[in-house]
This record gives structure tokens, sequence and C-alpha cells, in this order.
């Protein structure tokens, strides 16, 4: 008989996961956090922005073959690699997220699956991840090993410092420095490194945004967060982290001779940042979590952007 497990907090009432998944697949379905792919797509986007980019230097469409082949290897590394960068997380705090409402109710922290299980997991979506990783270039492959120290130790810095948000934005942007080299077979250029810088910054806000759903109780178990530090000043943080993004985005998109339409793409992006910031209300943990996802949205307009800054 299938144990009673209780829902986590943050997972998705009724969905795809209860519907269609047997019962003893779901808890591993959500450890990876299928049933919650914001996370996948914040993964994903810098890959996908930094591949964009990495055309203009090719002569290459868009749409070319080799460019839809590209993206097709992020997504299903970005779904993989996000899988297991939750599983790490969860085995790291399982202690404390036992302790928080939202997160009381995940697989390991309810005891649904045990550390061993997680640890099997992690190395199973690893080799899946890796088998992804070699159809790139030498170069992308080195790149992308040079970031996992950093996505091991990012589960401990909300233990040490009141900005686990800043090392978020170190790991989790790392795919605006692969695409580069996915395309053009060289080490990430200017553009590259500038799209990084601006996504560490955008990262910054979107994380701050989703930090304050837990203020109270990261409160109560010694956690530490942006949130936790800017308290009522978070708005205007947000401002100053989401124009710094838009800065860098826009040299990004110089000096990589995209036009008029790109800047306008930025325009709109810009529109959105100010939404965000507008309608954010950090005293209501809904409206922090509908603002976050967001940024989904936001991933398409940057997209675009670059896309039709190519084709102007």
């Amino acid at each position: 008989m299938e144990p009673t497990i209780s829902r986590p907090a943050d997972a998705v009432p009724d969905g795809w996961v209860d519907r269609w998944l047997p019962g003893p697949l779901r808890p591993w379905a959500r450890l990876m956090r299928l049933d919650r792919p914001v996370g996948a797509w914040l993964l994903l986007w810098p890959c996908w922005w930094s591949t964009m980019l990495a055309v203009t230097d090719t002569g290459l469409r868009p749409w070319s073959p080799e460019i839809l082949l590209i993206l097709l290897a992020f997504g299903a590394g970005a779904l993989v690699m996000r899988g297991a960068g939750c599983a790490v997380n969860d085995i790291w705090d399982r202690d404390i997220d036992a302790r928080v409402a939202r997160t009381a109710g995940r697989p390991i922290a309810s005891g649904a699956i045990g550390v061993r299980g997680a640890v099997a997991l992690v190395i199973v979506l690893g080799l899946i991840g890796l088998a992804i990783l070699v159809s790139f270039t030498p170069r992308t492959i080195v790149v992308a090993v040079l970031s996992l120290p950093l996505v091991v130790l990012y589960p401990l810095a909300k233990r040490v410092t009141h900005w686990p948000q800043a090392v978020l934005g170190i790991v989790f942007n790392w795919g605006a420095l692969l695409g580069w080299p996915a395309v053009t077979g060289q080490y990430p250029g200017w553009p590259a490194l500038l799209l990084y810088a601006g996504c560490f910054c955008w990262t910054l806000g979107y994380d701050t945004i989703y930090a304050h759903m837990d203020r109270a109780d990261d409160t109560a178990a010694g956690v530490k967060s942006s949130a936790l530090a800017l308290g009522d000043r978070t708005k205007p943080f947000l401002g100053v982290s989401y124009a710094a993004a838009l800065a860098f985005w826009a040299v990004a998109g110089f000096l990589c001779d995209l036009g008029a339409y790109f800047h306008g793409g930025l325009a709109v992006a810009a529109a959105h940042f100010a939404w965000q910031i507008v309608r954010l209300d950090t005293d209501d943990p809904a409206n922090c979590l509908r603002t976050f996802k967001s940024n989904i949205r936001f991933g398409w307009i940057v997209f675009a952007a670059i896309i039709a800054g190519q084709l102007g």
C-alpha cells in the first residue's frame, strides 16, 4: 500500500504529477520539481539567450537546424540538472525544510524519500546530464565543469550569509557562458560575459521576491536571505538590480550589432520589470509567488528581442 504523503505546500494542487504518474513515482517527480517548471525555465533562459547572441557571429539564422539542436539540448539539460540541483538542495536542507511550513512536505523532509535514494537520483541525473554535455563542443564542456563545485556548495550559503541569492546568481546563470562556446566553439566573449552579469542582477531581484514568501519561517529556522536583510528596502533594491541587468544586456546587444528592434524589446522588458516592482506585495506570499513566476514571460520577451534584433 502506498504510504500517505502530505502534499508539499509549494506543489501544484492536483497537477499532472497526481493525475498521470503512479503513486510510487510521485515523490521522485516532486523531488525534481517536475510539477514546478519555473525553476527549469529560469535555468534555461540564460542558455538560450547566450545561444541567440552567439548566432550573430556565425552567419547562421536563429532557426537553423544546428541552432535548434543546441536549443533542444540545453532544454533537456536544464530540466535534468535542475532536478539534480533540487535533490542536492533538499539533501542539504532536509532538517531546515522540516521546520519551514512551505517545505515541510518535501519528499526528503517528510520521509517519503531517504537520503540514499536521493543521492542515487542525483547520480543518475548527473550521468544523463553528462551524456547531454558531451554532445557539445570541447570548450563548452570545460566551461560547464567549472560550475560543479559552486552547484554543490550553493545550499550552504543561506547558513552563512544574508545573500544566498548572490551565490544562486553565480551558479544559476552559468548557462549564459555556455551558449557562446556551444555555437562558436570559442570561449565566452564579452557579449556572453555581459549577459552573465546582467543575469546575475536579474537573479538577485527575482530570488529576493521568492525569499519573501519564507521570511517568518526563515527567521524561526535561523536561515538567512536577502529578503530578511532588505525588508522594506526591497522595492528600491529591485529597481537598482533590474536597471543594472538591462544596462548589461543593452551593451551586450550593442557589441553583437543588434539593432533597434532589440533595444525596443528591452524597453518592453523594462516595462515588465516596472510592473513586477509596482504590483509586488512583499507581505503577501501568494503575490510574491505570482510575481516570481512572471519571470518565465520575461524570459520570452528577452529571447524575442534578441531574435528581432538579428532580423531587424
